[in-house]
C-alpha cells in the first residue's frame, strides 16, 4: 500500500504539494503543519513515506526522521542550506518529487517481497529422502553430488513437484 504524509509549516506549501502528487497519480494520506501531527498519522500507518520541509511548527526534520516508525522513510524538499551533509534522507528538487516518490514506492514494494521470502525448512526426514535420491543418481549415472542435485532440481521444475516428491 502506497501511504504518503506531507509536512510542511505552512498548510499552503502542503496541500499545493499534495496538488501535484495527486494529479500524477500518488494517493496523499494527511497533510499537516506539524511534527507531532505527523508523527499522529504515521503511527496509523504500516508504512509509507513522509515528504517534507526542514523545518515544522515544533521540530526539524531530523527529529521527525529519528522518530518514524520501520516501514517509513523520509523525502526532504529544501534548498541545500538548509540539510545536514551525510545524512541519510532524500534530498531533491521539486521537479524530481514524482519520480523519486514512485522510485521510493518500488523501493518499498522490493523490500516487502524480500521480507516475505522465507527459505523452506526441510525436515530431518526430508533431507534424507533427497540424500538417499541423489546416492542413487550418483550410483547409478557415475555423476558428482552437485550433478545429481541440479537434476534432481531440474525433474521437480519440469514436473512442478517439490524437490522431496521429485526424490
Amino acid at each position: 500500500m502506497e501511504n504518503v504524509v506531507v509536512v510542511f509549516p505552512k498548510l499552503d506549501d502542503g496541500n499545493k504539494i499534495k496538488a501535484v502528487l495527486v494529479k500524477n497519480g500518488i494517493n496523499v494520506d494527511y497533510v499537516c503543519t506539524s511534527g507531532a501531527q505527523a508523527l499522529e498519522y504515521v503511527n496509523k500507518l504500516n508504512e509509507g513515506i513522509v515528504v517534507c520541509s526542514y523545518r515544522f511548527t515544533d521540530m526539524y526534520y531530523t527529529q521527525l526522521k529519528e522518530d518514524l516508525p520501520d516501514g517509513f522513510e523520509m523525502l526532504l524538499v529544501a534548498s541545500k542550506g538548509h540539510w545536514l551533509d551525510g545524512e541519510d534522507t532524500h534530498i531533491i528538487k521539486i521537479v524530481d518529487l514524482l519520480n523519486t516518490v514512485h522510485m521510493m514506492f518500488e523501493a518499498q514494494t522490493r523490500r516487502r517481497k524480500k521480507d516475505r521470502v522465507v527459505p523452506k525448512f526441510r525436515t530431518e526426514e526430508d533431507r534424507k529422502v533427497i540424500k538417499e535420491a541423489k546416492s542413487v543418481l550418483m550410483d547409478r549415472n557415475n555423476m558428482s553430488e552437485s550433478e545429481a542435485h541440479a537434476y534432481l532440481q531440474k525433474c521437480s521444475m519440469d514436473s512442478g513437484n517439490s524437490l522431496v516428491e521429485t526424490a
